[in-house]
Protein backbone atom coordinates (compact mmCIF):
# COMPACT_ATOMS: atom_id res chain seq x y z
CA UNK A 1 0.00 0.00 0.00
CA UNK A 2 1.34 3.23 -0.92
CA UNK A 3 1.61 6.33 1.69
CA UNK A 4 -1.57 8.24 1.94
CA UNK A 5 -1.47 11.78 1.10
CA UNK A 6 -4.92 13.32 1.07
CA UNK A 7 -5.28 16.94 -0.56
CA UNK A 8 -7.13 19.96 1.19
CA UNK A 9 -7.45 23.28 0.76
CA UNK A 10 -7.40 25.69 -2.75
CA UNK A 11 -5.41 28.47 -1.54
CA UNK A 12 -1.85 29.61 -3.67
CA UNK A 13 0.35 28.53 -1.83
CA UNK A 14 1.58 24.40 -1.54
CA UNK A 15 2.56 22.86 1.71
CA UNK A 16 3.26 19.34 2.87
CA UNK A 17 2.28 18.26 6.51
CA UNK A 18 3.91 15.72 8.34
CA UNK A 19 2.71 14.89 11.69
CA UNK A 20 4.15 13.21 14.86
CA UNK A 21 4.76 9.88 16.71
CA UNK A 22 1.30 7.66 17.08
CA UNK A 23 -0.86 10.23 15.33
CA UNK A 24 -1.81 10.95 11.85
CA UNK A 25 -3.05 14.12 9.67
CA UNK A 26 -6.26 14.34 11.01
CA UNK A 27 -4.97 16.02 14.15
CA UNK A 28 -4.40 18.95 11.77
CA UNK A 29 -7.79 19.85 11.86
CA UNK A 30 -8.21 22.99 13.20
CA UNK A 31 -5.53 23.97 11.36
CA UNK A 32 -6.63 23.10 8.03
CA UNK A 33 -9.38 24.85 8.82
CA UNK A 34 -7.73 27.68 9.44
CA UNK A 35 -5.74 27.93 6.31
CA UNK A 36 -7.37 26.36 3.67
CA UNK A 37 -8.25 29.44 2.15
CA UNK A 38 -4.38 30.30 1.44
CA UNK A 39 -2.97 27.20 0.99
CA UNK A 40 -3.54 23.43 -1.04
CA UNK A 41 -2.38 21.40 2.00
CA UNK A 42 -0.15 17.94 0.92
CA UNK A 43 -1.42 15.83 4.53
CA UNK A 44 0.39 12.90 4.79
CA UNK A 45 -0.10 9.95 6.96
CA UNK A 46 3.46 8.35 8.24
CA UNK A 47 4.07 4.37 7.30
CA UNK A 48 2.00 2.50 10.31
CA UNK A 49 -0.43 5.62 11.35
CA UNK A 50 -3.74 6.38 9.79
CA UNK A 51 -4.73 5.83 6.14
CA UNK A 52 -1.15 4.40 5.61
CA UNK A 53 -1.80 1.95 8.58
CA UNK A 54 -0.73 -1.07 5.70
CA UNK A 55 2.12 0.74 4.08
CA UNK A 56 4.93 -1.43 4.34
CA UNK A 57 7.35 1.97 3.80
CA UNK A 58 9.93 2.07 6.23
CA UNK A 59 9.63 5.04 8.96
CA UNK A 60 12.87 6.26 8.38
CA UNK A 61 12.89 10.04 8.14
CA UNK A 62 15.37 9.57 4.47
CA UNK A 63 12.63 6.89 3.18
CA UNK A 64 9.74 8.68 4.12
CA UNK A 65 10.85 12.41 2.60
CA UNK A 66 12.20 10.60 -0.44
CA UNK A 67 8.49 8.57 -0.74
CA UNK A 68 6.87 11.87 -0.31
CA UNK A 69 8.58 14.19 -1.87
CA UNK A 70 8.32 12.18 -5.46
CA UNK A 71 4.97 12.55 -5.10
CA UNK A 72 4.08 16.34 -4.29
CA UNK A 73 5.17 19.40 -5.85
CA UNK A 74 7.37 22.07 -5.13
CA UNK A 75 5.96 23.25 -1.55
CA UNK A 76 6.76 24.44 1.77
CA UNK A 77 7.02 22.16 4.44
CA UNK A 78 6.08 21.68 7.93
CA UNK A 79 6.89 19.08 10.24
CA UNK A 80 5.90 18.76 14.01
CA UNK A 81 7.76 16.85 16.18
CA UNK A 82 8.87 13.33 14.87
CA UNK A 83 7.66 14.90 11.08
CA UNK A 84 10.10 17.52 11.99
CA UNK A 85 12.62 14.99 11.15
CA UNK A 86 10.92 13.99 7.80
CA UNK A 87 10.75 17.47 6.84
CA UNK A 88 14.11 18.49 7.53
CA UNK A 89 15.42 15.17 5.57
CA UNK A 90 13.54 16.38 2.59
CA UNK A 91 15.26 20.15 2.97
CA UNK A 92 18.61 18.49 3.08
CA UNK A 93 18.00 15.97 0.16
CA UNK A 94 15.40 17.44 -2.08
CA UNK A 95 16.32 21.32 -1.93
CA UNK A 96 14.70 22.43 -5.29
CA UNK A 97 11.77 21.21 -4.19
CA UNK A 98 11.24 23.15 -0.85
CA UNK A 99 9.91 26.27 -1.11
CA UNK A 100 10.23 27.13 2.89
CA UNK A 101 10.57 24.95 5.93
CA UNK A 102 8.36 25.33 9.52
CA UNK A 103 9.90 22.94 12.38
CA UNK A 104 6.70 22.56 14.42
CA UNK A 105 7.97 21.54 18.42
CA UNK A 106 10.54 19.56 16.68
CA UNK A 107 14.10 19.39 17.15
CA UNK A 108 16.99 17.94 15.54
CA UNK A 109 18.06 15.61 18.27
CA UNK A 110 15.34 14.75 20.81
CA UNK A 111 17.45 13.31 23.42
CA UNK A 112 20.13 14.60 26.14
CA UNK A 113 23.56 15.19 25.45
CA UNK A 114 26.23 17.21 27.35
CA UNK A 115 26.51 19.81 24.41
CA UNK A 116 22.62 19.22 24.21
CA UNK A 117 21.31 20.04 27.94
CA UNK A 118 17.30 20.52 27.09
CA UNK A 119 16.75 17.14 25.13
CA UNK A 120 14.94 14.93 26.84
CA UNK A 121 15.78 12.08 29.71
CA UNK A 122 16.91 8.94 27.73
CA UNK A 123 15.91 6.78 30.18
CA UNK A 124 12.46 8.55 29.95
CA UNK A 125 12.72 7.52 26.16
CA UNK A 126 13.42 4.12 27.10
CA UNK A 127 10.63 3.88 29.75
CA UNK A 128 8.19 4.60 27.05
CA UNK A 129 9.47 2.05 24.38
CA UNK A 130 9.04 -0.63 27.35
CA UNK A 131 6.01 0.86 28.51
CA UNK A 132 4.71 0.26 24.81
CA UNK A 133 5.25 -3.58 24.58
CA UNK A 134 3.52 -4.02 27.94
CA UNK A 135 1.08 -1.69 27.91
CA UNK A 136 0.09 -0.19 24.14
CA UNK A 137 -2.96 1.76 25.06
CA UNK A 138 -2.03 2.91 28.38
CA UNK A 139 1.19 4.22 26.97
CA UNK A 140 -0.24 6.52 23.85
CA UNK A 141 -2.70 7.97 26.97
CA UNK A 142 -0.05 8.62 28.78
CA UNK A 143 2.01 10.11 26.14
CA UNK A 144 -0.72 12.24 25.18
CA UNK A 145 -1.37 13.48 28.36
CA UNK A 146 2.22 14.61 28.51
CA UNK A 147 1.40 17.01 24.67
CA UNK A 148 -1.81 18.83 26.26
CA UNK A 149 0.03 18.97 29.88
CA UNK A 150 1.52 22.43 29.32
CA UNK A 151 -1.22 23.80 26.92
CA UNK A 152 -3.50 26.93 28.06
CA UNK A 153 -6.44 24.34 28.40
CA UNK A 154 -4.78 21.19 28.87
CA UNK A 155 -8.02 18.74 29.74
CA UNK A 156 -9.85 20.06 26.81
CA UNK A 157 -6.35 19.57 24.79
CA UNK A 158 -5.75 16.14 25.92
CA UNK A 159 -9.77 15.39 25.25
CA UNK A 160 -9.11 16.36 21.43
CA UNK A 161 -6.00 14.27 21.13
CA UNK A 162 -7.83 11.15 22.38
CA UNK A 163 -10.62 12.01 20.32
CA UNK A 164 -8.27 11.61 17.20
CA UNK A 165 -5.83 9.57 18.16
CA UNK A 166 -7.37 6.69 16.63
CA UNK A 167 -10.18 8.10 14.69
CA UNK A 168 -8.56 6.68 11.70
CA UNK A 169 -7.80 2.80 13.15
CA UNK A 170 -4.79 2.00 15.97
CA UNK A 171 -1.41 2.70 14.71
CA UNK A 172 0.76 -0.52 14.43
CA UNK A 173 2.89 -1.94 17.13
CA UNK A 174 6.06 -2.22 15.24
CA UNK A 175 5.56 1.80 13.67
CA UNK A 176 5.58 3.56 16.87
CA UNK A 177 8.99 1.01 18.11
CA UNK A 178 10.73 2.38 14.82
CA UNK A 179 9.20 5.85 15.80
CA UNK A 180 10.87 5.94 19.29
CA UNK A 181 14.00 4.10 17.71
CA UNK A 182 14.12 7.24 15.65
CA UNK A 183 14.00 9.66 18.20
CA UNK A 184 16.57 7.85 20.37
CA UNK A 185 19.35 7.59 17.34
CA UNK A 186 18.16 10.89 15.68
CA UNK A 187 21.10 13.71 15.29
CA UNK A 188 20.59 16.10 12.76
CA UNK A 189 22.43 19.10 14.22
CA UNK A 190 25.66 18.93 12.07
CA UNK A 191 23.07 19.49 9.08
CA UNK A 192 21.56 22.25 10.29
CA UNK A 193 23.90 25.36 8.63
CA UNK A 194 22.74 23.92 5.49
CA UNK A 195 19.36 24.83 5.83
CA UNK A 196 19.09 28.69 5.59
CA UNK A 197 16.02 28.38 4.37
CA UNK A 198 12.54 30.85 4.59
CA UNK A 199 10.57 29.44 7.23
CA UNK A 200 10.46 29.51 11.29
CA UNK A 201 11.03 26.70 13.97
CA UNK A 202 8.56 27.29 16.19
CA UNK A 203 7.68 26.67 19.63
CA UNK A 204 5.61 26.14 22.65
CA UNK A 205 6.74 27.75 25.71
CA UNK A 206 4.89 25.41 28.07
CA UNK A 207 6.06 22.65 25.70
CA UNK A 208 6.78 19.72 27.90
CA UNK A 209 7.88 17.02 25.10
CA UNK A 210 10.44 19.11 23.13
CA UNK A 211 11.71 22.26 24.96
CA UNK A 212 11.67 25.07 23.43
CA UNK A 213 15.72 25.86 23.91
CA UNK A 214 16.26 23.28 21.84
CA UNK A 215 14.30 25.24 19.04
CA UNK A 216 15.90 28.74 19.59
CA UNK A 217 18.98 27.03 19.43
CA UNK A 218 18.43 25.06 16.28
CA UNK A 219 16.80 28.05 14.63
CA UNK A 220 19.92 30.09 15.08
CA UNK A 221 22.46 27.24 13.72
CA UNK A 222 20.46 27.13 10.81
CA UNK A 223 20.13 30.73 10.13
CA UNK A 224 16.40 30.82 10.52
CA UNK A 225 13.76 32.88 12.34
CA UNK A 226 12.67 31.56 15.40
CA UNK A 227 9.13 32.44 17.23
CA UNK A 228 7.30 31.44 20.81
CA UNK A 229 4.22 31.19 21.50
CA UNK A 230 4.11 32.08 24.77
CA UNK A 231 0.47 30.62 25.78
CA UNK A 232 0.88 27.05 23.38
CA UNK A 233 2.24 23.17 24.74
CA UNK A 234 3.31 21.00 22.40
CA UNK A 235 0.62 21.18 20.25
CA UNK A 236 -0.46 24.47 19.04
CA UNK A 237 -2.89 23.81 16.04
CA UNK A 238 -5.28 22.73 18.74
CA UNK A 239 -5.92 25.82 21.18
CA UNK A 240 -4.15 28.22 19.09
CA UNK A 241 -4.84 27.66 15.40
CA UNK A 242 -5.55 30.86 14.37
CA UNK A 243 -2.44 32.64 15.94
CA UNK A 244 -0.26 29.40 14.20
CA UNK A 245 -1.86 30.38 11.08
CA UNK A 246 -0.74 33.99 10.98
CA UNK A 247 2.84 32.69 12.22
CA UNK A 248 3.08 30.63 8.94
CA UNK A 249 1.39 33.10 6.56
CA UNK A 250 2.91 35.58 7.65
CA UNK A 251 6.53 33.85 6.18
CA UNK A 252 5.53 33.75 3.10
CA UNK A 253 5.99 35.73 -0.14
CA UNK A 254 4.21 39.21 -0.27
CA UNK A 255 3.13 38.88 3.02
CA UNK A 256 2.49 42.15 5.16
CA UNK A 257 2.53 40.69 8.94
CA UNK A 258 4.23 41.96 11.48
CA UNK A 259 7.48 40.24 12.55
CA UNK A 260 7.74 38.88 15.92
CA UNK A 261 9.19 36.52 18.26
CA UNK A 262 6.80 35.89 20.74
CA UNK A 263 2.73 35.91 19.80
Amino acid sequence: MKLAIDTRGRGPVPMVWIHGWAMHSGIFEPLIEAMEDRCTLYLVDLPGHGHSADSTLSLDPQVCADAIAARVPPAWWMGWSLGGLVAMQAALRHRRQILGLFMLCATPRFLRAEDWPHGSDPAQLQALATSLQQDYHGTIDRFLSLEALGSSDPKAELRTLRREAFARGEPRLEALQQGLSILEQADLRAELKQLQLPGAWIGGRRDRVVHPAQLRTAATVAGMDYVQMDHAGHAPFIGHAGELAEVIARHFPGSTGTESAHV
